[in-house]
């Protein structure tokens, strides 16, 4: 199981959104490469990041924040937002992206998800983000028809390296995962699923950890990290532990 600490970046610096809205972002830091050291020194040992302007633009728009951060962190990261190509794909993967996560392409064009899979193997995921259990697109501001594991089920096979599954009900509110829709999601494919949106305490921590949460790879966290709510020595130390009992 793995704790992603995420940095979302909106004309540059390391914000954090309310329920997807741009025009509600809180800086938590000016410098995004600062705070990618600041995650790896605290024992992380992965980051997400999200070009939030990029989502909307449908192209990269914090590409110096973004290598910024691949400069002052050796963790392994992963990018989402506006990556809609596969010359954009190859172009990050080579400046030393772990992991490109590609989200409204993967509605628009789900062939060019499944050619990526195959020209990079392990290097792409899927970013599945949902309102009221519909997948929405173009950084959310347009809601589909289609079903979050119908969506899902189109990659089996396909070699994604996981699925990363937003609740934007819950995002960035500290509402706490949506548990239900998500082990769901895990339950009813056979890809890795990271959880995303409403992480807000400790406990969420736990409860990810418990038996019926094992198909998880993981989850993300931005808020409550950055307002204090999750001790990062304590989450760490409890996953620690976890992995050792499962041995």
């Amino acid at each position: 199981m793995i704790l992603f600490p995420a940095i979302d970046l909106k004309d540059g610096q390391c914000v954090r959104l309310k329920l997807g809205d741009m025009d509600q972002a809180t800086v938590y830091n000016e410098d995004p490469g600062a705070q990618a050291k600041a995650f790896e020194d605290q024992g992380f040992e992965w980051l997400h990041v999200v070009d939030l302007n990029g989502a909307f633009a449908g192209q990269t728009v914090n590409g110096e924040a973004v290598d910024a951060i691949l400069k002052a962190t050796k963790n392994p990261v992963q990018l989402g937002g506006g990556i809609r190509t596969l010359d954009h794909i190859e172009a990050w993967l080579s400046r030393g992206l772990a992991r490109v996560i590609l989200g409204t392409v993967a509605v628009r064009d789900p062939v060019l998800v499944i050619e990526a899979c195959k020209r990079f193997p392990g290097q792409v995921a899927v970013g599945i983000d949902a309102k009221g259990g519909k997948v929405a697109v173009e950084g959310w501001a347009e809601a589909s028809e289609l079903g979050v594991i119908e969506l899902a089920k189109r990659f089996e096979g396909a070699g994604v390296a996981a699925i990363i599954y937003t609740d934007i009900d819950r995002d960035g509110i500290l509402a706490g995962i949506n548990w239900a829709s998500t082990l769901e999601l895990a339950d009813a494919v056979s890809i890795p699923v990271i959880a995303s949106g409403g992480l807000a305490s400790i406990d969420d921590i736990k409860r990810m950890l418990q038996p019926d949460a094992a198909k998880l790879e993981g989850a993300i966290s931005g808020r409550a990290l950055y307002d204090g709510r999750i001790d990062p020595a304590e989450a760490l130390a409890l996953i620690k532990a976890a992995k050792e009992v499962n041995a």
